[in-house]
């Protein structure tokens, strides 16, 4: 008897039916729990920022990598960042409404509100603005002011990212902050809802 003749689709001589269909099924788990591996991540690079969350950068030459507070000058300009959880390493980067913009004010000229909110100076709001849910990109270095490209709607980050001018119809959501042996971290999940309101 030839190699050929002994085996039956890669099964020794003589397989049952019963035996190709335990080896299709083992097959088919394996894709299984590659879908469902890749299915977590996706869910985990979507979830909102929750307590605990580091910040990474979203773009640029330092794309992923760990933001610390001497990354943030005081006054300005902002670093647009994403969450990342600390223990998977997996950023927060699935959903746009997960854009953050870190902005580092002198804490005496924060609002008591926001100043209860920051870290240090250092404040996290939405990086989508709340009229139309372009990204809030323009910093106004004079009066410490984020603008929307789209409409120009502005807003006052020394007091919880208030409406001060443009279409907007209410503040930014903030995203409280705390500092631990040195790592900026989320202290808590958004205040208020990201992006546009839904009517």
């Amino acid at each position: 008897m030839d190699e050929t003749e002994s085996t039956c689709a890669g099964f020794p001589q003589g397989c049952e039916r019963r035996t190709v269909l335990k080896a299709a099924l083992a097959m088919g788990l394996g894709l299984s729990w590659l879908d469902v591996a890749v299915a977590q991540e996706s869910d985990a690079r979507k979830a909102r920022p929750q307590e605990g969350d580091q910040f990474v950068f979203a773009a640029g030459e330092r794309k992923g990598e760990v933001i610390t507070p001497e990354d943030l000058p005081l006054g300005g300009p902002p670093a647009m960042a994403y969450p990342r959880d600390p223990s998977t390493k997996v950023a927060r980067d699935g959903s746009r409404l997960n854009q953050v913009l870190l902005i580092h004010l002198d804490p005496e000229a924060l609002a008591e509100g926001t100043r209860m909110r920051s870290a240090a100076g250092i404040l996290a709001y939405s990086a989508i603005c709340t009229h139309e849910g372009c990204e809030v990109t323009d910093w106004h270095d004079q009066t410490k002011t984020l603008e929307c490209p789209c409409h120009v709607s502005q807003f006052d980050p020394k007091d919880g990212a208030r409406v001060i001018g443009g279409p907007a119809p209410r503040r930014l959501p903030i995203l409280p902050l705390k500092i631990t042996n040195g790592v900026l971290m989320a202290a808590g999940g958004f205040i208020g809802r990201v992006g546009v309101q839904q009517g």
